[in-house]
Protein backbone atom coordinates (compact mmCIF):
# COMPACT_ATOMS: atom_id res chain seq x y z
CA UNK A 1 0.00 0.00 0.00
CA UNK A 2 1.34 3.33 -0.93
CA UNK A 3 1.36 5.82 2.17
CA UNK A 4 1.16 9.25 1.33
CA UNK A 5 4.60 11.68 1.43
CA UNK A 6 3.23 13.53 4.60
CA UNK A 7 2.34 10.71 6.29
CA UNK A 8 5.28 8.58 5.79
CA UNK A 9 7.15 11.97 7.35
CA UNK A 10 5.12 12.27 10.30
CA UNK A 11 5.88 8.44 10.93
CA UNK A 12 9.48 8.98 10.88
CA UNK A 13 9.22 12.09 13.33
CA UNK A 14 7.00 10.37 15.94
CA UNK A 15 9.83 7.48 15.70
CA UNK A 16 12.69 9.74 16.33
CA UNK A 17 11.08 11.59 18.57
CA UNK A 18 10.04 8.59 20.79
CA UNK A 19 13.52 6.85 20.54
CA UNK A 20 14.91 10.53 21.22
CA UNK A 21 12.69 10.52 24.79
CA UNK A 22 13.74 6.95 25.56
CA UNK A 23 17.11 8.46 25.51
CA UNK A 24 16.70 11.05 27.65
CA UNK A 25 14.80 9.33 29.83
CA UNK A 26 17.24 6.48 30.20
CA UNK A 27 20.44 8.54 31.00
CA UNK A 28 19.53 9.98 34.27
CA UNK A 29 18.72 6.17 35.61
CA UNK A 30 22.57 4.60 33.95
CA UNK A 31 24.16 7.54 36.13
CA UNK A 32 23.46 5.05 38.93
CA UNK A 33 23.62 1.62 40.26
CA UNK A 34 20.07 -0.46 40.51
CA UNK A 35 19.24 -1.47 43.13
CA UNK A 36 18.50 -4.60 41.28
CA UNK A 37 21.88 -5.11 40.69
CA UNK A 38 23.12 -5.63 43.93
CA UNK A 39 22.47 -8.87 45.73
CA UNK A 40 23.22 -8.15 49.59
CA UNK A 41 19.62 -7.01 50.85
CA UNK A 42 20.74 -4.84 53.23
CA UNK A 43 22.88 -3.04 50.38
CA UNK A 44 20.44 -3.20 48.59
CA UNK A 45 17.51 -1.44 50.51
CA UNK A 46 20.31 1.27 50.98
CA UNK A 47 20.19 1.27 47.25
CA UNK A 48 16.54 2.17 46.77
CA UNK A 49 16.61 4.62 49.59
CA UNK A 50 19.01 6.79 48.57
CA UNK A 51 18.64 5.69 44.63
CA UNK A 52 17.59 9.64 43.74
CA UNK A 53 19.96 11.32 46.03
CA UNK A 54 23.03 9.44 44.77
CA UNK A 55 22.18 10.09 41.11
CA UNK A 56 21.74 14.22 41.77
CA UNK A 57 24.89 13.09 43.67
CA UNK A 58 26.58 12.06 40.47
CA UNK A 59 25.54 14.68 38.32
CA UNK A 60 26.57 17.23 41.00
CA UNK A 61 30.07 15.73 41.26
CA UNK A 62 30.49 15.61 37.28
CA UNK A 63 30.44 19.35 37.06
CA UNK A 64 32.70 20.44 40.04
CA UNK A 65 36.11 21.85 38.74
CA UNK A 66 39.52 20.00 39.34
CA UNK A 67 42.96 21.44 38.56
CA UNK A 68 42.40 18.14 35.72
CA UNK A 69 39.59 16.31 34.58
CA UNK A 70 38.08 13.55 36.60
CA UNK A 71 35.50 11.11 35.90
CA UNK A 72 33.50 9.37 38.50
CA UNK A 73 33.58 5.35 37.59
CA UNK A 74 32.84 1.82 38.41
CA UNK A 75 36.48 1.50 37.89
CA UNK A 76 39.89 2.89 38.60
CA UNK A 77 42.49 2.82 36.64
CA UNK A 78 41.13 3.42 33.14
CA UNK A 79 43.12 5.17 30.22
CA UNK A 80 42.22 8.47 29.56
CA UNK A 81 40.55 7.33 25.91
CA UNK A 82 38.05 5.20 27.94
CA UNK A 83 36.61 7.32 30.58
CA UNK A 84 34.49 9.63 29.13
CA UNK A 85 32.11 6.66 27.62
CA UNK A 86 33.16 4.23 30.40
CA UNK A 87 30.55 3.33 33.43
CA UNK A 88 29.86 6.66 35.43
CA UNK A 89 28.25 4.74 38.36
CA UNK A 90 30.71 5.77 40.50
CA UNK A 91 28.86 5.81 43.67
CA UNK A 92 27.44 2.77 45.59
CA UNK A 93 27.13 1.19 49.02
CA UNK A 94 29.44 -1.54 49.94
CA UNK A 95 30.93 -3.97 53.22
CA UNK A 96 34.26 -3.13 53.60
CA UNK A 97 35.77 -4.63 56.87
CA UNK A 98 32.66 -5.62 58.69
CA UNK A 99 31.04 -2.15 57.52
CA UNK A 100 28.82 -0.71 55.44
CA UNK A 101 30.71 2.39 53.58
CA UNK A 102 29.65 4.47 50.35
CA UNK A 103 31.96 4.48 48.45
CA UNK A 104 33.03 6.69 45.32
CA UNK A 105 35.49 5.63 42.78
CA UNK A 106 36.90 7.50 40.24
CA UNK A 107 39.60 8.30 37.97
CA UNK A 108 41.69 11.63 37.97
CA UNK A 109 43.69 12.60 34.75
CA UNK A 110 46.65 14.47 36.81
CA UNK A 111 50.05 13.38 35.80
CA UNK A 112 52.67 14.13 38.75
CA UNK A 113 56.47 14.30 37.82
CA UNK A 114 57.76 11.88 40.44
CA UNK A 115 60.61 13.79 40.13
CA UNK A 116 58.97 17.16 41.55
CA UNK A 117 56.86 15.54 44.20
CA UNK A 118 57.22 13.06 46.11
CA UNK A 119 54.82 10.22 46.57
CA UNK A 120 53.30 11.22 49.71
CA UNK A 121 53.07 14.76 48.01
CA UNK A 122 51.34 13.64 45.29
CA UNK A 123 49.04 11.47 46.98
CA UNK A 124 48.42 14.31 49.46
CA UNK A 125 47.69 16.74 46.62
CA UNK A 126 45.51 14.51 44.97
CA UNK A 127 43.30 14.28 48.66
CA UNK A 128 43.25 18.45 48.55
CA UNK A 129 42.40 19.29 44.71
CA UNK A 130 39.54 15.70 44.59
CA UNK A 131 38.69 14.07 47.10
CA UNK A 132 37.59 16.87 49.38
CA UNK A 133 35.74 18.97 47.40
CA UNK A 134 33.50 16.17 46.54
CA UNK A 135 33.59 15.34 50.25
CA UNK A 136 31.58 18.92 50.55
CA UNK A 137 29.10 18.29 47.63
CA UNK A 138 28.48 15.30 49.11
CA UNK A 139 27.81 15.97 52.96
CA UNK A 140 25.92 19.06 51.50
CA UNK A 141 23.25 16.38 49.59
CA UNK A 142 23.30 13.87 52.61
CA UNK A 143 21.87 13.79 55.73
CA UNK A 144 24.48 13.12 58.76
CA UNK A 145 22.26 10.00 59.83
CA UNK A 146 23.17 8.55 56.35
CA UNK A 147 22.69 4.90 56.63
CA UNK A 148 26.31 4.24 56.81
CA UNK A 149 29.19 3.59 59.12
CA UNK A 150 31.78 5.02 56.49
CA UNK A 151 32.60 7.30 53.36
CA UNK A 152 34.99 5.45 51.41
CA UNK A 153 37.29 6.86 48.50
CA UNK A 154 39.35 5.14 45.34
CA UNK A 155 41.22 6.85 43.04
CA UNK A 156 43.54 6.70 40.63
CA UNK A 157 46.26 9.08 39.32
CA UNK A 158 49.13 9.15 36.72
CA UNK A 159 53.20 9.58 37.65
CA UNK A 160 55.96 10.56 35.25
CA UNK A 161 59.28 9.23 35.48
CA UNK A 162 62.19 10.42 33.34
CA UNK A 163 64.42 7.25 33.38
CA UNK A 164 67.54 7.94 31.22
CA UNK A 165 66.38 7.53 27.26
CA UNK A 166 62.62 7.18 28.05
CA UNK A 167 59.89 8.72 29.47
CA UNK A 168 57.68 6.50 31.71
CA UNK A 169 54.11 7.11 32.91
CA UNK A 170 52.76 4.59 35.70
CA UNK A 171 49.38 5.09 38.09
CA UNK A 172 48.83 5.41 41.84
CA UNK A 173 45.64 4.19 43.51
CA UNK A 174 44.96 6.42 46.71
CA UNK A 175 42.01 4.93 49.00
CA UNK A 176 40.77 6.65 51.97
CA UNK A 177 38.12 5.09 54.48
CA UNK A 178 36.52 7.83 57.19
CA UNK A 179 34.16 7.33 59.84
CA UNK A 180 30.48 8.79 58.95
CA UNK A 181 30.92 11.62 61.53
CA UNK A 182 34.63 12.00 61.03
CA UNK A 183 33.66 12.63 57.23
CA UNK A 184 30.89 15.60 57.86
CA UNK A 185 33.63 17.17 60.41
CA UNK A 186 36.39 16.98 57.49
CA UNK A 187 34.34 18.50 54.85
CA UNK A 188 33.79 21.25 57.43
CA UNK A 189 37.45 22.11 58.36
CA UNK A 190 38.89 24.99 57.50
CA UNK A 191 43.24 24.20 57.95
CA UNK A 192 45.20 21.04 57.30
CA UNK A 193 46.09 20.47 61.21
CA UNK A 194 42.19 19.70 61.29
CA UNK A 195 42.24 17.46 58.44
CA UNK A 196 45.08 15.62 59.52
CA UNK A 197 43.55 14.77 62.81
CA UNK A 198 40.99 13.61 61.35
CA UNK A 199 42.97 11.24 58.57
CA UNK A 200 45.11 10.10 61.83
CA UNK A 201 42.04 8.34 62.68
CA UNK A 202 41.10 7.14 58.94
CA UNK A 203 42.14 4.16 57.36
CA UNK A 204 44.63 5.73 54.11
CA UNK A 205 46.22 3.14 51.42
CA UNK A 206 48.60 4.14 48.86
CA UNK A 207 49.01 1.88 46.03
CA UNK A 208 47.22 -1.54 47.99
CA UNK A 209 49.49 -0.54 51.24
CA UNK A 210 48.67 0.93 54.68
CA UNK A 211 49.83 4.51 54.37
CA UNK A 212 50.39 7.64 56.64
CA UNK A 213 49.57 10.35 54.20
CA UNK A 214 50.66 13.64 55.73
CA UNK A 215 49.04 17.07 54.85
CA UNK A 216 51.45 19.07 56.55
CA UNK A 217 55.11 17.22 55.48
CA UNK A 218 57.28 16.12 52.10
CA UNK A 219 57.06 12.68 53.95
CA UNK A 220 54.09 10.65 55.17
CA UNK A 221 54.29 9.58 58.95
CA UNK A 222 54.86 6.31 60.25
CA UNK A 223 53.19 3.13 59.92
CA UNK A 224 53.73 0.13 61.98
CA UNK A 225 53.73 -3.11 58.68
CA UNK A 226 50.78 -4.46 58.61
CA UNK A 227 50.39 -8.61 58.99
CA UNK A 228 49.82 -9.69 55.45
CA UNK A 229 45.96 -11.02 54.96
CA UNK A 230 43.99 -12.20 52.13
CA UNK A 231 43.23 -9.70 49.51
CA UNK A 232 39.62 -7.36 50.49
CA UNK A 233 37.84 -5.70 48.04
CA UNK A 234 36.65 -2.45 48.71
CA UNK A 235 33.85 -3.33 46.35
CA UNK A 236 33.35 -6.84 47.14
CA UNK A 237 29.54 -7.17 46.90
CA UNK A 238 29.77 -6.23 43.35
CA UNK A 239 28.59 -9.04 41.41
CA UNK A 240 32.08 -11.21 39.87
CA UNK A 241 31.24 -10.58 36.04
CA UNK A 242 32.12 -6.58 37.20
CA UNK A 243 35.47 -7.19 38.33
CA UNK A 244 36.04 -8.90 35.01
CA UNK A 245 35.82 -5.46 33.14
CA UNK A 246 39.60 -3.78 32.15
CA UNK A 247 40.49 -1.09 35.24
CA UNK A 248 41.48 -1.54 38.40
CA UNK A 249 38.31 -2.32 40.49
CA UNK A 250 38.79 -2.84 43.98
CA UNK A 251 41.13 -1.82 46.44
CA UNK A 252 44.16 -4.18 47.47
CA UNK A 253 46.05 -5.37 50.56
CA UNK A 254 44.16 -4.36 53.42
CA UNK A 255 43.99 -5.26 57.30
CA UNK A 256 41.29 -4.47 59.77
CA UNK A 257 42.24 -1.91 62.56
CA UNK A 258 40.29 0.64 64.99
CA UNK A 259 41.11 3.44 63.19
CA UNK A 260 43.51 2.51 59.79
CA UNK A 261 46.70 3.98 61.20
CA UNK A 262 48.70 2.31 64.15
CA UNK A 263 52.21 3.76 65.33
CA UNK A 264 55.18 2.89 66.91
CA UNK A 265 55.47 2.03 70.52
CA UNK A 266 57.12 4.26 73.00
CA UNK A 267 59.28 2.94 75.64
CA UNK A 268 56.74 3.18 78.29
CA UNK A 269 54.92 0.69 75.91
CA UNK A 270 52.24 3.10 74.66
CA UNK A 271 51.42 3.80 71.23
CA UNK A 272 52.82 7.01 70.65
CA UNK A 273 52.08 9.52 67.69
CA UNK A 274 54.79 11.44 65.77
CA UNK A 275 55.07 14.87 66.20
CA UNK A 276 53.04 16.38 63.04
CA UNK A 277 55.22 19.99 63.04
CA UNK A 278 59.15 20.46 62.39
CA UNK A 279 61.33 19.00 64.58
CA UNK A 280 61.30 22.31 66.77
CA UNK A 281 58.73 22.55 69.44
CA UNK A 282 55.25 23.37 67.46
CA UNK A 283 54.64 26.92 67.96
CA UNK A 284 52.31 28.64 69.92
CA UNK A 285 49.90 31.98 69.81
CA UNK A 286 52.44 33.20 73.16
CA UNK A 287 55.36 32.83 71.15
CA UNK A 288 53.84 34.84 68.40
CA UNK A 289 53.01 37.63 70.72
CA UNK A 290 56.81 37.70 72.25
CA UNK A 291 58.57 37.38 68.78
CA UNK A 292 55.81 40.67 68.12
CA UNK A 293 56.84 42.27 71.05
CA UNK A 294 60.50 41.56 70.53
CA UNK A 295 60.22 43.06 67.24
CA UNK A 296 58.48 45.39 67.37
CA UNK A 297 60.05 48.59 66.04
CA UNK A 298 61.12 46.89 62.81
CA UNK A 299 58.04 45.61 61.91
CA UNK A 300 56.96 48.94 62.23
CA UNK A 301 59.26 50.02 59.70
CA UNK A 302 58.59 47.77 57.53
CA UNK A 303 54.79 48.35 57.76
CA UNK A 304 55.90 52.07 57.15
CA UNK A 305 58.49 51.06 54.37
CA UNK A 306 55.60 48.76 52.90
CA UNK A 307 52.93 51.16 52.46
CA UNK A 308 55.12 53.40 50.01
CA UNK A 309 56.82 50.29 48.69
CA UNK A 310 55.32 47.14 48.50
CA UNK A 311 51.18 48.62 48.68
CA UNK A 312 50.82 47.22 52.06
CA UNK A 313 47.31 47.91 53.17
CA UNK A 314 47.02 49.77 56.56
CA UNK A 315 44.60 48.17 58.38
CA UNK A 316 46.88 44.66 58.46
CA UNK A 317 50.34 45.63 59.11
CA UNK A 318 52.96 42.75 59.36
CA UNK A 319 52.77 40.60 61.81
CA UNK A 320 54.21 37.01 63.30
CA UNK A 321 51.07 34.43 63.52
CA UNK A 322 50.61 30.32 64.12
CA UNK A 323 49.96 28.52 61.22
CA UNK A 324 49.62 24.81 60.88
CA UNK A 325 51.93 24.96 64.17
CA UNK A 326 54.57 26.80 62.99
CA UNK A 327 55.92 30.63 62.72
CA UNK A 328 55.16 32.85 59.87
CA UNK A 329 55.85 36.43 59.48
CA UNK A 330 52.40 37.51 57.60
CA UNK A 331 51.89 40.45 55.41
CA UNK A 332 48.95 41.48 53.57
CA UNK A 333 49.17 43.70 50.33
CA UNK A 334 46.93 45.31 47.71
CA UNK A 335 47.59 43.97 44.08
CA UNK A 336 48.27 46.97 41.55
CA UNK A 337 46.65 44.88 38.95
CA UNK A 338 42.73 44.74 38.13
CA UNK A 339 41.12 41.29 37.11
CA UNK A 340 37.42 41.26 35.61
CA UNK A 341 35.83 38.07 37.37
CA UNK A 342 33.91 36.81 34.88
CA UNK A 343 36.69 36.59 32.15
CA UNK A 344 39.47 35.21 34.36
CA UNK A 345 39.82 32.22 36.11
CA UNK A 346 40.92 31.83 39.64
CA UNK A 347 44.03 30.11 38.50
CA UNK A 348 45.04 32.97 36.14
CA UNK A 349 44.49 35.42 38.98
CA UNK A 350 46.44 33.68 41.12
CA UNK A 351 49.24 33.08 38.62
CA UNK A 352 49.22 36.71 37.35
CA UNK A 353 49.12 37.83 41.50
CA UNK A 354 52.65 35.84 41.59
CA UNK A 355 54.58 36.40 38.45
CA UNK A 356 53.53 39.97 38.16
CA UNK A 357 52.72 41.94 41.02
CA UNK A 358 54.17 39.80 44.34
CA UNK A 359 57.58 38.19 43.25
CA UNK A 360 58.86 41.73 41.74
CA UNK A 361 59.06 43.00 45.07
CA UNK A 362 59.82 39.56 46.89
CA UNK A 363 63.94 40.47 46.96
CA UNK A 364 63.02 43.96 48.64
CA UNK A 365 60.91 43.06 50.98
CA UNK A 366 62.88 40.36 52.49
CA UNK A 367 65.49 42.83 53.25
CA UNK A 368 63.15 44.39 55.18
CA UNK A 369 62.04 41.89 57.11
CA UNK A 370 63.01 41.66 60.72
CA UNK A 371 66.83 40.92 61.18
CA UNK A 372 67.51 37.43 63.29
CA UNK A 373 63.65 36.33 63.90
CA UNK A 374 63.41 33.18 64.16
CA UNK A 375 60.36 31.73 61.73
CA UNK A 376 59.76 29.62 59.07
CA UNK A 377 56.87 30.84 56.46
CA UNK A 378 56.20 34.16 54.82
CA UNK A 379 52.88 34.57 54.61
CA UNK A 380 51.94 36.84 52.01
CA UNK A 381 48.07 38.10 51.60
CA UNK A 382 47.27 39.52 48.17
CA UNK A 383 43.85 41.67 48.01
CA UNK A 384 42.83 41.44 44.39
CA UNK A 385 39.71 43.93 43.22
CA UNK A 386 37.40 43.42 40.41
CA UNK A 387 36.62 46.03 37.91
CA UNK A 388 32.78 46.54 38.10
CA UNK A 389 30.38 49.18 36.87
CA UNK A 390 30.33 52.62 37.85
CA UNK A 391 27.91 52.93 41.17
CA UNK A 392 28.19 49.16 42.12
CA UNK A 393 29.74 48.37 45.06
CA UNK A 394 33.41 47.19 44.51
CA UNK A 395 34.53 43.02 45.10
CA UNK A 396 37.99 42.02 46.19
CA UNK A 397 39.53 38.48 46.78
CA UNK A 398 42.11 37.34 49.09
CA UNK A 399 44.82 34.82 47.52
CA UNK A 400 47.15 33.46 50.12
CA UNK A 401 50.64 32.46 49.02
CA UNK A 402 52.35 30.97 52.36
CA UNK A 403 55.91 30.54 51.09
CA UNK A 404 58.87 28.55 52.94
CA UNK A 405 61.34 31.03 54.39
CA UNK A 406 64.55 29.22 53.03
CA UNK A 407 62.66 28.87 49.64
CA UNK A 408 61.42 32.05 49.53
CA UNK A 409 64.96 33.59 49.84
CA UNK A 410 66.40 31.24 47.30
CA UNK A 411 63.53 32.34 44.96
CA UNK A 412 64.80 36.23 45.67
CA UNK A 413 68.28 35.03 45.09
CA UNK A 414 67.48 33.32 41.37
CA UNK A 415 68.79 29.83 43.00
CA UNK A 416 65.43 28.37 42.04
CA UNK A 417 62.26 28.84 39.71
CA UNK A 418 58.59 30.50 40.37
CA UNK A 419 57.36 27.38 39.76
CA UNK A 420 59.46 25.27 42.16
CA UNK A 421 58.59 27.28 44.92
CA UNK A 422 55.03 27.48 44.34
CA UNK A 423 55.97 23.51 44.49
CA UNK A 424 56.54 23.73 47.66
CA UNK A 425 54.15 26.30 49.05
CA UNK A 426 50.46 26.61 49.76
CA UNK A 427 48.49 28.87 47.45
CA UNK A 428 44.90 29.67 49.39
CA UNK A 429 42.24 31.60 47.65
CA UNK A 430 39.03 33.18 50.00
CA UNK A 431 41.32 30.22 52.67
CA UNK A 432 40.45 27.07 50.34
CA UNK A 433 43.75 25.54 49.07
CA UNK A 434 44.46 25.31 45.11
CA UNK A 435 47.39 23.47 42.94
CA UNK A 436 48.81 25.91 40.77
CA UNK A 437 50.68 25.64 37.17
CA UNK A 438 52.22 29.09 36.45
CA UNK A 439 52.95 28.38 32.95
CA UNK A 440 49.37 26.09 32.36
CA UNK A 441 47.25 29.15 33.23
CA UNK A 442 49.13 31.60 31.38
Amino acid sequence: MNLPHSYKRLCTFLCISISTAILFAAGPALAQISPNEIRDPELKALEKQYFSELKSLNQSIAHLHFPFAFYLSRYVGLEPSKQAEADSRGLEFVRFHDRIVLKITGNYNAAYDADKFTRNERAARTFQDVLLPILRTITQSISPDVGCEAIGFEVSYHTRANEKSYDYEGKEYLVVVVDRQNAFRLAQATNDQERQDILNQSQVFLGGKEYGLSLLEKDPLLVESPQKTAPTKLGATIPAKSSAASGYSGSPLLRSSSNGLTYPSSENGMTAKPDLSQSRPAAKPEDAEKLQAEFKAQLDALANAGKTKYQFVDYDPPAFVVVNKQMALQMTLRNALHFDAEKTSIYKRAAQSFDLFLAPKLKDILADVPEGANFDFYDFSVVNLFATAPGVKERSEAIEFVLPKNLAKQFADSEITNQALIDKSQVLINGVRIALNLQLVE
